[in-house]
């Protein structure tokens, strides 16, 4: 039987500074995955031959594709993403619109006044939506942009809104990926959908991170607009899947019940969370032998970015 992998001895690791990661995506996104970048090298080198597909079916601030096509470790990545602002966002990029939304946010003048006017306006273009979308998650606390989420009051140096607002930077990352468009796919869909779709081709491979809801948790439904989600069977779709995988998931009971049932194996990483604090998540695959010793602690620091 198929046993979870699990150091309960785990010894005191140092933390790595991640502005060594580079920083590609234009979201400030919460529960970001730029901690995990080492370890999604280390899985995708360690595949057989390089995949010709990687599919992310929940993107979210795309920071997974975008380090595999930047780096070269597959051919394609097709991100997904349920959420419609999100989906603007990386649908304009696709669509070739990312010179379009860079100068638009290297024209507008950041002031709370000017951000609050700015997504009160009813926009029908994508890409006027993908703006208005940059604009929350730069100024809205934590980047949230599920319902119920504020503006940012007094945030990095007392400067509030201006806090995370860096147009030169946010152009520069625009500019970047719309280089790369040409090995970038997306989907405004459902991961479900996208999951069956490509479960029998050998020659992708999924990496999947759900909405922490597993378990009770409340923090995906402060976070996501889309957090409810059948956790067990997004497991029985993935003992589907002929071609390799991995989850990220929270350090949860339930996410452990899961993974016993469907004979997958589970190994907590240490990382650190926006407010400093300590703590582990799972990664869950099939084989997790091509992970080394968990060798140090990443700090997901995406929003300070």
């Amino acid at each position: 039987m198929q046993k979870l992998l699990f150091s309960d001895k785990e010894e005191p690791l140092k933390a790595v500074n991640v502005a060594s990661v580079p920083q590609r995506s234009p979201f400030r996104y919460p529960g970001g995955k730029t901690w995990f970048v080492p370890r999604l090298r280390e899985w995708l080198i360690s595949q057989p031959k390089r995949p010709r597909l990687l599919v992310e079916p929940f993107a979210g601030g795309g920071i997974i594709s975008l380090t595999a096509i930047f780096e070269s470790l597959v051919e394609i990545a097709l991100m997904v993403e349920l959420d419609e602002d999100v989906a603007a966002v990386w649908q304009t990029i696709i669509d070739g619109e990312a010179e379009w939304l860079a100068k638009r946010i290297l024209n507008f003048e950041m002031s709370r006044e000017n951000a609050i006017a700015e997504i009160h306006i009813h926009r029908k273009l994508t890409k006027e939506k993908a703006f208005q979308t940059i604009v929350k998650n730069r100024t809205f606390h934590s980047g949230i942009l599920a319902a119920g989420a504020g503006f940012l009051k007094n945030g990095e140096k007392g400067k509030g809104v201006l806090s995370r607002w860096y147009p030169t930077t946010l152009a520069k990352r625009l500019r970047a990926i719309n280089l790369m468009r040409d090995k970038l796919r997306f989907e405004h869909g459902d991961a479900f959908d996208v999951l069956e779709r490509y479960k029998d081709d050998e020659e992708v491979v999924f990496f999947i991170d759900p909405p922490y809801t597993a378990g009770g948790k409340k923090a995906g439904s402060r976070l996501y607009t889309h957090f409810e989600l059948d956790h067990e069977a997004l497991f029985a779709t993935c003992r589907k899947l002929k071609s390799d995988f991995i989850m990220t998931y929270d350090n949860s009971e339930e996410v452990k019940k899961f993974a016993r049932k469907h004979h997958f194996m589970a190994k907590p990483i240490p990382m650190k969370n926006t407010h400093h604090a300590a703590m582990t998540e799972l990664v869950i695959g099939r084989d997790l032998s091509w992970m080394r010793g968990v060798d140090r602690v990443l700090e997901d620091r995406d929003e300070y970015k």
